[in-house]
């Protein structure tokens, strides 16, 4: 699934061929993502100028001409391009928008769990119960997150991966959160102290801010908006290199199921 670094990603290389597009046309493939592709959205999309974007968690924001906003989310395997020029639909291109000015949005997503909707962001409960930003400062800090301790008995991991507590971490970053912090997944937050937690935070806002940077992991289709690959999953630490060394101390990376999903870390770094 795409993460925060990957939707960040898609929205930097859409933004300069997207906004000031009006959109002409709006084909829709398939009845059904999450939520339904219908004649309802069809209306709300026809003879919008698109006017900005912007990112919630793993959402990609497109700001419209009549005030509202026009959601996507990959879903696990959602991926969402511009194609300059005449395209025809291929398999899985469930919702196509051509623009006034030329070229096509085409939202590609094979397993149908992504989202395509319109609505007022200031309302959507799309975003109601969203946590903070990773990235910021002001509300994202290890005071906020030993208040959390006292609510829940989870592990950091479930935690972190909670997007009421923080917006827009996943699988792939959390394992690499935690390994620059120090900590096992499975720990409990409540055994943790402050000085831990401040080091999830800091750790938390250097590797979204690198992942960010080297344009997120492609790790088996991820595309930014444009076509091209991410750079960061050259860099992972522990994701996905279950038995590989460790890279500070070269023991072996051993995996672990926490919260139905694999997890990786470095049994001597990480306590």
């Amino acid at each position: 699934m795409p993460e925060l670094p990957e939707v960040e990603t898609i929205r930097v290389s859409l933004d300069p061929v997207l906004v000031g597009r009006t959109i002409a046309d709006v084909e829709l493939r398939a009845p059904m993502l999450r939520r339904p592709l219908d004649q309802t959205l069809r209306t709300a999309l026809l003879g919008r100028r698109i006017v900005g974007s912007s990112r919630r968690g793993k959402y990609l924001l497109l700001a419209l001409s009549d005030g509202r906003t026009w959601f996507f989310h990959m879903g696990m395997s959602g991926r969402l391009r511009f194609v300059d020029g005449e395209h025809l639909p291929a398999l899985h291109e469930h919702l196509l928008a051509r623009f006034v000015e030329g070229g096509t949005l085409v939202f590609h997503d094979p397993r149908r769990f992504g989202l395509s909707v319109v609505e007022d962001a200031a309302v959507s409960k799309l975003l109601a119960d969203m946590g903070p930003e990773p990235l910021d400062e002001q509300r994202f800090t290890a005071q906020y997150l030993c208040s959390r301790r006292a609510t829940t008995r989870r592990s950091i991991k479930d935690v972190l991966m909670d997007q009421r507590v923080v917006a827009g971490l996943g699988n792939i970053y959390v394992n690499e959160i935690l390994f620059r912090a120090g900590l096992r997944p499975r720990r409990s937050i409540k055994r943790l102290t402050a000085a831990d937690l401040e080091r999830v935070v800091e750790a938390t806002r250097t590797v979204i801010a690198d992942a960010i940077e080297h344009r997120g992991s492609t790790i088996s289709d991820f595309l930014d908006g444009i076509g091209r690959r991410g750079g960061y999953q050259w860099r992972h630490c522990v994701y996905d290199r279950e038995g590989q060394p460790c890279p500070s101390c070269r023991t072996p990376i051993k995996a672990v199921i926490v919260g139905q999903r694999s997890s990786f870390y470095c049994p001597k770094c990480q306590r």
